[in-house]
């Protein structure tokens, strides 16, 4: 399989970020998000927890000055968010759903 360019990445990742990085920094802050996710142990930050201040700071950069690890944060998460919009629950309201909340750490919000 090739290797995809930065800016294949960079679109990829422009496609399933949703929120800006005012508005997914303030998500951060709520309890809602600080509910979900996985975590290495009792009371630390969740894996997605981590991943959502990290696409902050690649929002609040300038295209030329991201770099290698930009780039392959940026991979995953497009590859989380697509996966996990293919297991969005059939028979409840998304609205306030772990589900949304868990993507909303990511940066997508699947309402909008």
């Amino acid at each position: 399989m090739a290797e995809k360019s930065s800016d294949q990445i960079r679109s990829e990742f422009d496609d399933v970020v949703t929120m800006g990085s005012k508005e997914l920094q303030e998500w951060l802050g709520t309890d809602e998000s600080q509910s979900v996710g996985q975590s290495s142990g009792e009371g630390e930050e969740s894996t997605g927890h981590v991943m959502g201040r990290r696409i902050v700071e690649i929002l609040e950069k300038n295209k030329g000055d991201l770099d290698d690890d930009d780039l392959a944060a940026m991979k995953k998460v497009h590859g989380y968010v697509e996966r996990h919009r293919k297991q969005e629950p059939s028979q409840e309201d998304i609205t306030t759903s772990k589900w949304r909340y868990s993507l909303m750490n990511w940066g997508h919000d699947p309402l909008k």
